[in-house]
C-alpha cells in the first residue's frame, strides 16, 4: 500500500481510521496452554485466515474487501470497497485453500470466474487497475484526492496472484482453461510502458483527471520489486532492462552494505537501516526468494537477515514496551492505536504495536522463530484470534486489542504459510513462461531458470 511512502495517502487513511478507533480492551490476557501440534496450528491459522477472502469477500464482485471490522464500524461507510492488491493476495490464498481442500475445486473456480468477470468490466486505465473500487459497481474509488486512476504497484500485486492462478488452471478442464485464457487477456492489456512517463523509471500513479501530478517514481528498496519484474515480463508492453537497473536500482545506488542489530544487509532501505516487514513479503508471495540472486542481492539471505533484524530489535526493545520479546515480535504497516502506521525496527518508527502478519508471514525465512510467535499469539487467542484469523494488530502497552482485519495483512499469512508447507504459490508463479523470460532478461539467477 502506497501509504507507506506518500504523505497525502497516509494522512487520508489515517484520518479515516482514527475517526472510528475502538475503545481499549480492559481485559487482562490469559495464558492458555495448548498441546496442538505445529502442523495442526499452521492449518488452523491458515484455514481461518483464508476465510477472510472466502466468507468475508465482497459478495457482488468476489473481491477482497479493503478491511473487515467485527464491530461493524467502517470509516465513510466503506464496507463495499474492494482492493486490487489485497485481492491479488486473496487469489493466491484461494488457490491454497482449494489445494488444501478448504473448498472444492469447483467452488474455487466459480469464485475465480466471478473475480475475473469483475476485472473484465471494472474501471482500468491503460490496463492498469486502481487501488480501490466500489465492489458493487466496479467504479474507481479514489484512494486519495489525486489517486483516482491507475495504481501500478497494486496492479502488480494483483497480477502476481492472477499469474499464479493462470498456471493453476492452464492445463486443467475446459472451464479452467477458459478462465486461464481470460486472465492472460487481462495480463496482456497492462501497459507498463505508459507508467514510465517517457523515462527509465516506473511511476506509481496516473489519473485521467490529474495525469502525473502525484509524481511518485518507484525506486528501491521497498515492496515494489515485483512491479519492475512484471513490467519486464510483459509479453505485450515489456519495459527494457535499463528501466530496472536505472530506475529501481538507481544505477547501482541501491547497493549500500551495512550492519544493524548484528546482521548484514547489502541494500539501501529508503532512508532507514531496515524498514517494516511487509517489504520482505509482498514481492515474494509468488516470486521465490530461494536461490534468487541478481547483481544487487542474494534475496533469500537478504530477506532472512532483514527479518532477523526486526526480531532482534524487538527483543532489545529500546523503548521498553510491554510484551516485546522472543515470543512477540514483528513490526510492519498496520492499524495502530490512533490510525495507521508503518511500524519499523527503529525508535522513531516503533509505537509499541505488534502486527501478527509480520512474524507469521516471515515463516519462510525464520520458521522456528515464527512458529514461536504463532504459538504465543494462539495462547492469547481469546484476545487475538477471531473468525478470520489473528486480528491485524495489538499493543500490550496500551492494552489495545481491536477486532479488525486488513486484506493486505491477512493475505500474506495464508500465502507464506502455504509456501512454507508446500511451496505451491512459488512453484505456480515461477513456472509462468513470461516470468521466466523476464527474470532471464534482468539477469537473475534462480533454480527455476535451470529446469
Amino acid at each position: 500500500m502506497k501509504i507507506r511512502h506518500t504523505g497525502i495517502a497516509f494522512a487520508f487513511l489515517s484520518v479515516m481510521i482514527a475517526c472510528t478507533q475502538p475503545q481499549k480492551n480492559q481485559e487482562t490476557p490469559k495464558e492458555v496452554t495448548s498441546e496442538i501440534t505445529d502442523e495442526a496450528l499452521l492449518d488452523s491459522v491458515q484455514r481461518r485466515t483464508f476465510n477472510y477472502f472466502w466468507e468475508g469477500a465482497e459478495p457482488t464482485s468476489g473481491m477482497a474487501r479493503e478491511r473487515y471490522h467485527l464491530d461493524g464500524v467502517y470509516p465513510q461507510n466503506d464496507k463495499h470497497v474492494v482492493t486490487s492488491g489485497g485481492s491479488g493476495f486473496g487469489i493466491m490464498a484461494i488457490i491454497a485453500g482449494i489445494d488444501r481442500g478448504y473448498v472444492s475445486r469447483e467452488q474455487g473456480l466459480q469464485r475465480m470466474d466471478k473475480m475475473v468477470s469483475f476485472l473484465e468490466k471494472a474501471d482500468s486505465f491503460h490496463g492498469v487497475y486502481p487501488h480501490w473500487w466500489n465492489g458493487e459497481t466496479g467504479k474507481v474509488r479514489g484512494f486519495s484526492e489525486k489517486d483516482n486512476g491507475g495504481d501500478l504497484v497494486e496492479t502488480s500485486f494483483l497480477f502476481q496472484g492472477l499469474l499464479a492462478a493462470h498456471q493453476y488452471y492452464v492445463n486443467g478442464s475446459d472451464e479452467e482453461k477458459a478462465v486461464a485464457a481470460r486472465i492472460d487477456k487481462l495480463w496482456r492489456a497492462v501497459d507498463w510502458n505508459w507508467h514510465r512517463n517517457g523515462q527509465n523509471v516506473l511511476y506509481w500513479h496516473w489519473s485521467p483527471e490529474h495525469s502525473w501530478e502525484m509524481n511518485f517514481a518507484i525506486r528501491g528498496y521497498n515492496e515494489c520489486m515485483i512491479t519492475y519484474i512484471l513490467a519486464a515480463c510483459s509479453p505485450t508492453h515489456e519495459v527494457p532492462a535499463e528501466v530496472y537497473h536505472e530506475g529501481w536500482a538507481e544505477g547501482g545506488a541501491i547497493i549500500s552494505p551495512h550492519e544493524t542489530e548484528g546482521y548484514k544487509l547489502n541494500m539501501r532501505y529508503q532512508g532507514t537501516e531496515a524498514g517494516p516487514l511487509f517489504w520482505a513479503h509482498y514481492s515474494f508471495l509468488g516470486l521465490d526468494p530461494n536461490g534468487l540472486k541478481d547483481r544487487y542481492a542474494d534475496y533469500f539471505e537478504e530477506m532472512k537477515n532483514y527479518t532477523l533484524i526486526n526480531r532482534a530489535y524487538c527483543i532489545r526493545n529500546p523503548k521498553n514496551y510491554k510484551g516485546y520479546g522472543e515470543n512477540s515480535w514483528g513490526l510492519s504497516a498496520s492499524y495502530t492505536v490512533d490510525g495507521y502506521s508503518a511500524h519499523e525496527p527503529a525508535e522513531r518508527g516503533d509505537r509499541g504495536v505488534i502486527t501478527p502478519t509480520a512474524a507469521l508471514s516471515s515463516i519462510v525465512y525464520t520458521p522456528k522463530e515464527s512458529m514461536q510467535v504463532m504459538r504465543y499469539l494462539y495462547s492469547k487467542k481469546e484476545l487475538l484470534f477471531g473468525e478470520y484469523g489473528f486480528y491485524d494488530a495489538f499493543s500490550e502497552t496500551d492494552n489495545w486489542y481491536p477486532q479488525r482485519y486488513l486484506a493486505i495483512d491477512q493475505g500474506p499469512i495464508v500465502v507464506m504459510i502455504e509456501n512454507h508447507r508446500s511451496g505451491l504459490l512459488w512453484k505456480l508463479f515461477m513456472s509462468h513462461p513470461d516470468v521466466q523470460k523476464g527474470l532471464q532478461k534482468l539477469e537473475f539467477e534462480s533454480p527455476y531458470l535451470n529446469k
